[in-house]
Formats: structure tokens, sequence, C-alpha cells
């Protein structure tokens, strides 16, 4: 098997897993708080990725410089998370799903203030189109417009801005020390928030609230091995099959079905997102230099 083929596997498997824990999450917010499953979710993730970075170089990797680093970039994760799941509870699954793949549109945009970048044309106007898929699901002001959608977006732009410290920072920090950090500061939080949102869970809500912190690590782990075994521009395509099995598992489990402008939507932010990543593909092969 070609490590280009195992990367993509991976990568599928990787999506799969956050497609099953973002079912789950919806499941389980209609009867706990947000930030009831982001603890649990985040206490049974905790102990396995500092298991993982046992395995990977031992847990001196944990060790970090710069705790104020970590400190925003989990609260920033904290709201990512709030902002999802919130929206999980209120949007269809697939909906949910197609509205949060803007993130990396926003990356793009909040680069230039933020990180100093320059985004040229062709970046730019993709980016334009995704924004207009974005619209085209959200649709402010039409009929079916529905305000748990600019929860999504929150949670699209809070992830951006997680992404856009890993650019700035994570070259300084090891993987899984960020990774570790970013997981116990939302444990934390939500730690301190359970007296007040605080709902017993039924016996068969147990299993599941383990299940999710699982599907999350496993996600992890899949989508970080995709990019060590496949050239970013060949795995992360695939992420775009998140979509395909939001609308299964909606209709599966809600009887959820997207209308058209769902699916022409999330097709222009696919189209969007596919344009990006060749496009940087083709700049770096031709900054290169040659033999």
């Amino acid at each position: 098997m070609s490590s280009s083929f195992k990367g993509i596997l991976c990568m599928c498997g990787g999506v799969l897993c956050l497609a099953l824990g973002d079912a789950i999450t919806k499941w389980l917010g209609e009867t706990h708080s947000p930030l009831q499953i982001i603890f649990f979710r985040t206490l049974v993730s905790l102990p396995l990725i500092a298991l993982i970075a046992h395995f990977n170089g031992g847990l001196r990797k944990l060790a970090t410089r710069r705790p104020g680093v970590h400190l925003l970039r989990g609260l920033i994760f904290t709201g990512t998370m709030i902002c999802f799941m919130w929206g999980l509870t209120l949007l269809p699954l697939a909906e949910t799903t197609a509205i949060a793949f803007a993130a990396p549109l926003f990356v793009n945009l909040l680069s230039v203030p933020l990180l100093g970048e320059r985004v040229d044309r062709t970046t730019l106007l993709a980016t334009m189109l995704g924004f207009i898929g974005v619209l085209v699901v959200v649709r402010p002001g039409g009929s079916s417009f529905q305000p748990a959608a600019l929860i999504v977006v929150g949670a699209a732009v809070f992830y951006a801005l997680m992404m856009i410290t890993a650019r700035r920072y994570g070259g300084r920090e090891h993987l899984w020390a960020m990774v570790f950090y970013t997981t116990l500061v939302p444990m934390l939080v939500s730690a301190v928030t359970l007296p007040w949102v605080w709902q017993m869970p039924a016996p068969i809500h147990w299993p599941f609230f383990l299940l999710a912190g699982v599907l999350g690590v496993g996600a992890m782990v899949g989508l970080t091995l995709a990019f060590r075994y496949a050239p970013a521009a060949l795995a992360a395509p695939f992420d775009y099959t998140a979509l395909l099995w939001a609308v299964l598992l909606g209709w599966w489990l809600w009887d959820e079905v997207p209308d058209l402008w769902v699916f022409v939507g999330g097709t222009l932010i696919i189209v969007s997102g596919l344009v990006i990543a060749y496009h940087e593909r083709r700049v770096a092969l031709n900054r290169r230099p040659s033999a």
C-alpha cells in the first residue's frame, strides 16, 4: 500500500470519527448542556492524548515555555466547541457541517491582518466563492433563515483563529503539547460551570459520553497521520467527505433531508476549498528550487 493511499485512508477514517462524534454530540445535546458534553469529551480525551504523547517521544514532549499561548488557544477552542455544539442542537447536521467548512476561508482573510500574509487574486476569488456558498446555506434575510446559523459561523471564526495560532506558534511547540493543553483548558473551564449546567445522565448516556471522547481522539490521530503519509493537497480534499456522512447520519437518525440550497451552498464551499488547495500546491511547487 502506497504512503499516499494510507494518508487518504487515515483522512477518511478521521473524518468519519468526526462525523460520528458530531452525531453523538447532537443527540446528547437534546438533554445536556454543551458545557457538560465538553467536560466529558475532554475528560476522556486528555489521558488518551497523554498516552499517545508517551509513545511518541515521552511525556517530556508536553513541556512548554509558552503557557500563555496555550491558554489563549484553549480559550479559543472552548469558544469553538461551545458554538459548534450549540449549533448542532439547533440546526440539521448537514447544514451545520456545511457552514463549518467556512473555517479555512476565514483563515485566508484573517491571516492578512493577524499574520501579515498576502492573499493573491486566485485565493481571494476562491475565498469569495466560498463565502457566497456560506450565504447560500445561511440565507440571511430569507424566510428560511435561522439565527442559529450565525452561531455556527461563530464556531468557524473561532476555529480559524485556532489554525492561525497554530501556524504562528506550531513550529516552536511540540504537536502533542499543543493538543494536550488545548484540550486541558476547555476541560477546566467546563468543569467550573458544572454546578450550574449539570444534568444527571441517564444510564444509556454514559457510554456515549465515553465514545464521543474516544472518537475525538481518533479523529485527531487520523487527521495527523493523514498529513504525515500524504501531501496536504492530496489528503485535504477528502475532509469534505464529512458532508456526505453528515447527510447520511442526519437522514438516518433524525429524518433530516437538506434542501437544495444546502447542497448548492455546500458545493460552492467545497469547490472553493479545492481550488485554494490546488492553487497553493502549484505555488509551493513553483517556489521549489530547480535541480
